[in-house]
């Protein structure tokens, strides 16, 4: 029972995913492609402001001597060569192909899963609370995080079709993990509204989530012009090593 109650507001997220997708699916076939992609800007544009929102925790931010806004370029940076060097986005991408093969799926499977993945875990809602959910038994952000996922995987599952469904597989995970290992943090656990490194990882998360906006818009999995937002992923860890770092040498 305790484990349902540390995740409860992940399987709340998982089954706001999968019913999202189920709704995609069934209007999917009704909804002309114009309106199709119409909702697509929407949710695109919907998503910038989310990113935007998120970037305004590095206005006045300092880590040391760096300017917020340097420190998530910095994070940026590092993270996308390691994300390069350890071929994230193609990994992501052969997850998709994999779970596409696996459950014959069609079309564009591996691009939903992708965008929805990174989608769905990038961001401050996800680890605030994933750890306000194991920690304090309270899964209201998790909830409000789990409405907003059903609304986009409808509007995703219309264009790109079912792979968006199987990204609440690595929901389930990554919320999952992070829910159950709160307990050990219960003591480190920081005030998002102030703490530095919360700050930095949600301002470079925004900057992150700025380019799948630009990816629902313009971006089609093989274009060359994609923004390949799986690669920065390691710039979410780095950042608060960052934090410590500059607070060593201050």
């Amino acid at each position: 029972m305790d484990f349902f109650l540390k995740t409860s507001g992940t399987w709340i997220n998982v089954a706001t995913v999968l019913l999202g997708t189920f709704l995609g699916m069934v209007l999917g076939g009704r909804i002309p492609e114009r309106m199709n992609h119409t909702l697509m800007q929407v949710l695109a544009v919907t998503t910038l402001y989310i990113a935007i929102d998120m970037g305004t925790s590095l206005n006045g931010l300092k880590i040391g001597i760096l300017p917020g806004i340097i420190a998530a370029l910095v994070c940026l940076a590092l993270g996308a060569v390691m994300g390069e060097l350890l071929q994230l986005e193609e990994k992501l991408g052969n997850l998709g192909e994999t779970l596409k093969q696996k459950f014959k799926g069609k079309g564009r499977f591996t691009e939903g899963f992708v965008t929805a993945s990174l989608l769905f875990c990038i961001g401050p809602m996800t680890v605030i609370g994933s750890l306000q959910n194991g920690l304090q038994l309270d899964p209201n952000t998790l909830i409000l995080k789990a409405t907003l996922d059903g609304i986009a995987a409808v509007a995703l599952t219309g264009v790109y079709g079912i792979g968006v469904g199987f990204s609440a597989i690595v929901v389930l995970i990554v919320q999952g993990i992070l829910s159950l290992a709160a307990g050990g943090l219960a003591s480190s656990l920081p005030n998002p509204a102030t703490d530095p490194s919360v700050l930095l990882i949600t301002g470079t998360g925004g900057l992150m989530i700025t380019g799948i906006s630009f990816n629902l818009l313009f971006g089609s999995f093989d274009s060359p012009h994609r923004v390949r937002v799986g690669s920065f992923l390691p710039a979410l860890l780095l950042a608060p090593l960052l934090v410590a770092l500059m607070s060593v040498l201050k």
